[in-house]
């Protein structure tokens, strides 16, 4: 696999790359802080969470590994990552679950005083995912919500909505690849300065989705839970991604390690 460019102009940390993304070796104080400075320095900026899940839709599609490529964090999600980055012997400081970095990300909006749109999800669960981080996260300013159900003609109609509410950071739900490819297409026409894939982040906020136990968020295998409450809809991903996964980081790590990389 060709090797991507990467085109951030601002590398504070060391990146390893899985599948060929680089992905930001950093704890989640070093990761919020790294968003920080692509957000005020280098607006706008595009963050993305890779898991298995990604890196195996971004190995059969090199236009969503460009995409990828060019975000401007890429942050390490579940477990399936970190045991390619320890196949590396480059292991990662910490699993940067977004569950549980996006609540650290919109605490960080609120000491800014930045605004965030949320966009995806179902009818109605942004809204109600809104309501629940403003009770929990004091100063958060939700400038406005949006589903994830809407034709993709409407996208520059919804980008100028997002703009003319005033808003920071807009937040994607559509899963990938969908929430990537819309904020590389739109962001800047958002004139947020920050725009994050956030997968199902808004079901869980909302309350409609229980996380998993802290224990398996720790080990980075929330992806059995969500198998366990969503089989018809992930047991692809999970029951044939993750062994195909585990099989291309295999390979890649032993074909560096023959190349003396």
């Amino acid at each position: 696999m060709a090797p991507c460019i990467l085109t951030t102009a601002m590398p504070p940390l060391s990146t390893i790359e899985i599948l060929g993304v680089p992905i930001l070796q950093a704890s989640s104080q070093q990761a919020l802080a790294t968003i920080e400075r692509a957000a005020t320095e280098h607006p706008p900026a595009l963050v993305a969470y890779v898991n298995a899940h990604t890196l195996n839709l971004a190995s059969i599609d090199p236009s969503y590994r460009d995409i990828l490529c060019s975000a401007d964090v890429v942050l390490n999600d579940g477990a399936g990552v970190g045991l390619a980055g320890r196949l590396r012997k480059r292991p990662f400081p910490e699993n940067l679950n977004g569950s549980d970095l996006n609540p650290k990300l919109l605490e960080l909006a609120a000491r800014r005083g930045w605004s965030v749109y949320l966009l995806g999800g179902h009818p109605g669960v942004a809204s109600q995912a809104a309501g629940k981080l403003r009770a929990k996260i004091p100063g958060l300013d939700v400038a406005g919500t949006h589903d994830g159900f809407f034709p993709r003609t409407e996208d520059a109609r919804l980008a100028a909505e997002i703009r003319h509410t005033g808003a920071d950071v807009v937040m994607v739900a559509m899963g990938n690849p969908l929430q990537e490819r819309w904020l590389a297409e739109n962001l800047r026409a958002t004139g947020c300065l920050l725009g994050v894939g956030v997968g199902a982040f808004f079901d869980f906020a909302a309350e409609r989705v229980r996380r998993a136990p802290a224990w398996m968020n720790r080990l980075g295998v929330e992806w059995l839970w969500r198998l366990v409450l969503e089989p018809g809809r992930l047991w692809r991903r999970y029951v044939v991604g993750n062994p195909a996964f585990l099989w291309r980081v295999t390979r890649d790590a032993f074909g560096r390690s023959k190349d003396g990389r």
